[in-house]
């Protein structure tokens, strides 16, 4: 985003800065393509969405890489809401750029064909005063409307990739899950998690990271909110569910991570059980240590044919941050419940 130059920050400006242009694009490419785009409420959907740093992007990149799926990538970048007259207009398979680090630094390299959680602008426009506050994210009901509204939106995706099912890389989409199964009846959704320390420690990491960054440079943090990635960086909102668990906790601490883990997985947990035949559990290390098995578990789940086994590595840290102990032990009774959840359901 630091080398994003004046002409590329202006487009993002006016395509995800103001909601009133958002809006408008969205109309006008729906209202354009009416009689053209299938109907995406009956796909077999994937949405993947759990707390940050538990494996999201690692496993949306496995199930993308079987070519099955679509989803939005950084070509569709700044004009998400109207893929498809962005793809005509800008011509934007003739934009070139090498892979490179995302801001994460976490190893993982993107270019414009790199799928992301670019989505959610979708439910800012469109419902920002539900779930948007200026200290937390919170639990939404997406109306009947809305809802037809989203299908719509992936349907649009569908009509630009010509491609019949979606991928979803959307954290925030934990805020509305039960809604966005209503909207979707064949849909499944993946929630990843992994143990609370490392875990934990991975978004500890990130805020200092993303602070530091966001110091720099104000427009990464516009960005970020526009994109409502409020994980971490100064711009930090976290779920409701984790703010109940976090309080007197500063987010530079350990603790203050843990107490988001068990808020999120905890609540989840509960989730998962009221939702357990199209919603799964993906345990990080599950998958890093069992991968043969779990991957055929989800080759079985979400029909994806003969897709090979990928190559997953189990990143494990040594925890030197302070950190309380009882704290901990409660999220590993959390995190022991998902783990059989997962064992259950892929191996």
């Amino acid at each position: 985003m630091t080398d994003y130059n004046v002409w590329s920050r202006f487009l993002h400006r006016l395509a995800l800065g103001l909601t009133s242009v958002s809006e408008a694009t969205f109309d006008l490419e729906r209202n354009a393509l009416a009689q053209k785009l299938p109907d995406a409420r009956a796909g077999e959907h994937v949405f993947v969405a759990g707390l940050a740093r538990s494996g999201t992007t690692m496993l949306m990149r496995a199930l993308y890489e079987t070519n099955l799926f679509c989803s939005l990538t950084y070509r569709d970048m700044p004009f998400v809401l109207a893929p498809n007259t962005w793809s005509s207009l800008a011509q934007p398979g003739k934009r070139q750029k090498s892979e490179a680090e995302r801001a994460h630094g976490d190893g993982v390299l993107v270019d414009f064909d790199s799928p992301e959680a670019l989505e959610e602008v979708f439910w800012r426009v469109f419902c920002a005063d539900r779930y948007i506050h200026p200290d937390r994210l919170t639990a939404m009901r997406v109306d009947a409307d809305t809802q037809s509204r989203f299908a719509t939106y992936i349907a649009m995706i569908l009509h630009r990739y010509k491609c019949g099912r979606y991928l979803s890389k959307n954290n925030n989409n934990i805020l509305r899950l039960p809604d966005i199964l209503t909207t979707f009846t064949k849909a499944t959704v993946l929630v990843p998690f992994r143990r609370p320390e490392q875990q934990a420690l991975s978004l500890l990491r990130q805020h200092r990271r993303f602070r530091e960054i966001h110091e720099r440079d104000t427009f990464t943090q516009s960005y970020m909110r526009w994109l409502v990635h409020h994980e971490f960086g100064l711009d930090h909102r976290p779920f409701a569910w984790g703010l109940e668990q976090s309080q007197g906790l500063h987010p530079d601490t350990l603790d203050y991570w843990l107490a988001q883990w068990l808020g999120v997985y905890g609540h989840l947990s509960s989730l998962l059980d009221t939702h357990a035949t199209r919603a799964i559990p993906v345990g990080y290390e599950t998958l890093c240590e069992h991968t043969d098995g779990a991957w055929q578990s989800l080759n079985r789940a979400l029909r994806l044919g003969d897709a090979p086994a990928p190559a997953f590595a189990l990143r494990v840290e040594a925890i030197n941050e302070p950190h309380d102990a009882q704290l901990l032990a409660r999220c590993m009774v959390v995190y022991s419940a998902l783990d059989e959840q997962c064992a259950t359901r892929l191996l």
